[in-house]
């Protein structure tokens, strides 16, 4: 009887260990089946990125060769060129005086274009680039007396924007359209107080009595104060002369305001003289009797505007995912 009573405790001991292996067996391969679902979706994860990328690049190849190969028609039999001026009017923006001429430029050399509308919709930006396209539109004009030269203001049209607009012939926008802020404003911040609190000195070396009146971390010289706001007022005058020239007597100068900075509605800018009419780009062609358009903005390649919202993309995506919180879009 005792010996069988061994041999049943013997039993049950190894069925014991057996359950035990038998569990641990289970977990390891659990965790191995889990790992495996994991690694296989992550691969299917990444293929499909590839995929994803790979078409993209197929469309960007077959884009490239739309883009150089002849978007815009040798011939038309008439047709109404639109440039567009977006966004900011600026050296290296897509709004820049060069873009704009080589689209200009680019729409007048075509044999049937029939009549050019500058497409506006900015806030503005540099006097400069304004001034310089304003300049180019004037020329144009008279280089070209039998191509009617317009500019639609759409959304906006407002500061440098309205500068370039008041060089061509006539301008139109929609009656809620946001038209003219004729001024000059430059801006900054001052530091004085907040680096005399935090204890930093500062250590400023130049050559030349106002060679640092920008400086934000010193405090403004009435002297140089002065001297900058009549370098707006100078910058003023220039652009208050060219749209005196560019809209004629059409202006109404007897309101006090024309020229303030204030913004108008389009509505409100036709009564002032700064705008011609309301009408949109399309409308204008078709009572200019060349309905068909073409566009002949200058655009970044599909490889370079892919690769800037690409990187724009990646950098959002980064800052929601809060892997960095100094994250700069340019």
């Amino acid at each position: 009887m005792f010996g069988n009573r061994n041999t049943d405790d013997n039993t049950s001991e190894q069925w014991a260990g057996s359950r035990k292996e038998w569990h641990l067996i289970e977990k390891v391969v659990m965790a191995n089946t889990l790992e495996l679902r994991k690694q296989r979706r992550w691969g299917i994860f990444f293929k499909l990125m590839t995929f994803i990328y790979l078409f993209a690049l197929l469309w960007l190849i077959i884009a490239s060769r739309d883009f150089g190969g002849g978007v815009i028609p040798e011939t038309t039999g008439g047709h109404t060129a639109v440039v567009e001026v977006r966004g900011l009017i600026a050296a290296n923006e897509q709004a820049s005086a060069d873009n704009i001429y080589s689209g200009l430029r680019s729409a007048l050399d075509h044999p049937d274009t029939r009549a050019l509308i500058l497409r506006i919709n900015s806030g503005g930006g540099s006097p400069v680039q304004s001034a310089y396209v304003y300049e180019e539109l004037r020329r144009l004009r008279d280089e070209h007396p039998d191509i009617p030269i317009n500019a639609v203001i759409t959304d906006t049209g407002a500061s440098g924007a309205y500068y370039i607009a008041a060089g061509a012939e006539n301008i139109y926008a929609n009656g809620a359209s946001l038209v003219g802020s004729i001024g000059v404003t430059a801006a900054g911040f001052g530091f004085t107080e907040l680096i005399d609190k935090i204890g930093v000195e500062r250590r400023d070396f130049t050559a030349g009595e106002h060679k640092a009146f920008m400086d934000p971390f010193q405090d403004v010289d009435p002297e140089e104060r002065e001297l900058f706001q009549e370098l707006l007022n100078d910058v003023h005058e220039q652009f208050i002369a060219d749209v005196r020239e560019g809209r004629g007597e059409r202006l109404d100068t007897s309101n006090d305001n024309l020229f303030s900075g204030l913004v108008w509605t389009g509505q409100q800018a036709v009564e002032l003289g700064l705008v011609d009419g309301l009408k949109s780009t399309s409308q204008l062609a078709r009572e200019l009797g060349y309905p068909k358009l073409i566009d002949f903005t200058m655009r970044p390649s599909p490889w370079r505007q892919f690769a800037r919202e690409m990187g724009v993309g990646m950098a959002e995506t980064l800052v929601e995912l809060g892997i960095t919180d100094n994250w700069t879009l340019k």
